[in-house]
């Protein structure tokens, strides 16, 4: 016997999920102008070595963490429009559509987000830019402590990283606003020479991996000396 539908069920048709669309370029670049209007406004960025980022293709920014800010002085300053991978605890109330909007990335620190993870590959098969703080958390900025999240994209797309060093953003508290550096000091964003993470092999395995990383860490190490050399901080 053939069942009739019910109320409200005729026409319905059963869809698949949609896969996650690629982070929005455009967005990204309203980021990056909402970007320069606030780290211009707000202090005074000394930016450095910005000629050395690829004009095109994909590139992975490798950024040291000191301080909150330093992932908006790096989307403001940077020559290229930025997606970041941003701790999912800070896409609460309006601030998640808004990071959404100008094509940034949540990730779920607790776990394989493999939803993250495959939106930013995404971002480099589409020839963008990824930004990424490779030691997980904000701490001391200085690249002692890697996770092998960088080495993965970098090995898996190819993509070339290019060191980047904030400095300046966590050496004194503000009078009015304690959280922030002194308005209108002084945040030095030192942009390194791309490299390769992997050896030319294109081997993915965990030993790859964990020898890819242990490159990438000794560069950035370096990178940052000189960085700190180059503005005397």
């Amino acid at each position: 016997m053939r069942r009739h539908p019910r109320r409200g069920e005729a026409g319905r048709q059963v869809t698949a999920p949609t896969a996650p669309a690629v982070p929005s370029e455009r967005g990204a670049e309203v980021g990056r102008r909402i970007g320069v209007g606030l780290m211009y406004g707000l202090w005074k960025p000394r930016v450095l070595g910005s000629w050395k980022v690829p004009a095109a293709g994909p590139v992975i920014f490798a950024v040291n963490h000191s301080h909150g800010i330093d992932g908006p002085m790096v989307m403001g300053v940077a020559p290229r429009p930025t997606h970041f991978l941003i701790k999912k605890e800070a896409f609460v109330g309006p601030l998640d559509p808004f990071l959404l909007g100008i094509g940034q990335l949540k990730v779920d620190r607790s776990i394989a987000d493999r939803t993250a993870i495959t939106r930013a590959l995404d971002v480099l098969s589409a020839g963008g830019v990824l930004g990424i703080f490779p030691e997980g958390t904000r701490g001391e900025g200085d690249f002692a402590s890697l996770r092998a999240g960088l080495a993965y994209f970098a090995v898996r797309s190819g993509a070339p990283i290019v060191p980047v060093a904030v400095l300046g953003s966590s050496e004194r508290r503000g009078r009015l606003i304690k959280a922030l550096p002194p308005l209108r000091s002084r945040v030095d964003v030192v942009f390194g020479d791309p490299f390769e993470a992997g050896d030319g092999s294109g081997r993915r395995t965990r030993k790859a991996l964990d020898e890819a990383t242990e490159r990438i860490q000794k560069q950035l190490a370096a990178h940052l000396d000189d960085a700190r050399r180059l503005t005397g901080r």
